[in-house]
């Protein structure tokens, strides 16, 4: 196939022969990332600049080794020593990165819609800029699902991730559905290709208006108020992290309770398949999603391998934005 989407904003949209072409890329690139010289020219002369608006670690050092991978230069925004502070505005801030002769933007910010904006800006004056989200408010966060699906599928045929391997897959994802950008994107990509996806959290974290997002889509999507049904016979779980800065109330009676009704515990994985294997986006808050035993147990989780992917995941994301074929 030949790639021509210009921006990744959202998964809404994705289609299978996207979702395909990102696998087949990544891969390559984790074959580059297993050599002695882990460098291509790939992006060669072309100017990534990565500009997070909010705290991150995983996704902003990656998006920058990923880039650098790639031999294309980097600009990091800093918005705590940016003009921001003196009153520049978000669009004046991306067209400044522009005239500097940036190819492709890297945004996260806190937050939704934010990346869009700048690239409806970007097309309106013509620049063929290429906008990437890497994380907006609640909206989404493409390339974590991204990096998951890869993850897993990596997992299920090392020599050989495809999309098939996921059909008919029990995933369920824990935790605080309401807040997660990262759940949002996993749940159209996992729904996009035919996986079963189970939702589980307590009522004030998992709305029923999340069931209409399996409407129409090949793959099965189930809620659930006890993680005990999400968690029976599942191949893959995915916890998500509580996230506190983004709750306005007090949703959760306090982060023991939560952990003793929805934290994945030993005892819990025994509900699901003997070969189950555990996720997390990042950061953990330990002993509340999940207990440190399990996060550091190398034959559950995929915590670290999931880091690791990013960077390939990463790679083939602006490997293709930048004008590459499938298949480098």
């Amino acid at each position: 196939m030949v790639w021509n989407r210009r921006h990744i904003l959202s998964l809404a949209d994705f289609t299978t022969d996207e979702y395909d072409a990102v696998l087949q890329t990544a891969a390559s690139f984790q074959e580059v990332l297993n050599r002695r010289m882990k460098k291509v020219p790939t992006l060669q002369g072309q100017v990534v600049a990565n500009l997070f608006f909010e705290a991150s670690t995983r996704t902003r050092n990656s998006f920058e080794l990923a880039a650098k991978r790639l031999s294309a230069d980097t600009l990091n925004f800093a918005p705590g020593t940016s003009s921001l502070t003196k009153g520049e505005t978000i669009l004046d801030t991306a067209k400044t990165y522009l005239a500097m002769g940036t190819d492709m933007m890297v945004i996260r910010h806190q937050q939704a819609g934010v990346p869009m904006a700048i690239a409806q800006e970007m097309d309106r004056l013509g620049a063929k800029v290429s906008v990437l989200n890497a994380g907006d408010g609640q909206h989404e966060h493409p390339s974590q699902a991204l990096l998951d699906l890869f993850t897993i599928c990596t997992v299920l045929e090392p020599k050989s991730p495809h999309l098939e391997l996921l059909a008919g897959k029990k995933i369920a994802i824990v935790g605080d559905i309401l807040h997660s950008r990262v759940a949002r994107s996993n749940i159209w990509s996992l729904t996009a290709i035919g996986a079963e996806l189970h939702l589980a959290g307590p009522p004030t974290l998992l709305p029923l208006l999340f069931a209409e997002c399996g409407n129409g889509r090949p793959g099965k999507l189930f809620l659930h108020w006890e993680v005990t049904p999400a968690l029976q016979d599942a191949d893959f779980v995915m916890t998500l992290r509580l996230q506190k800065e983004r709750m306005g109330q007090n949703l959760l009676p306090s982060l023991r309770e939560y952990h003793q009704l929805f934290g994945i515990t030993r005892d819990r994985l025994k509900l699901c398949k003997p070969d189950v294997k555990i996720l997390h986006p990042g950061p953990v808050n330990r002993g509340v999603e999940i207990s440190s035993d399990l996060m550091d147990d190398p034959q559950l989780s995929l915590i670290s391998q999931q880091v690791t992917s990013g960077v390939a995941v990463r790679m083939a994301l602006l490997y293709l934005m930048g004008g590459g074929k499938v298949n480098p």
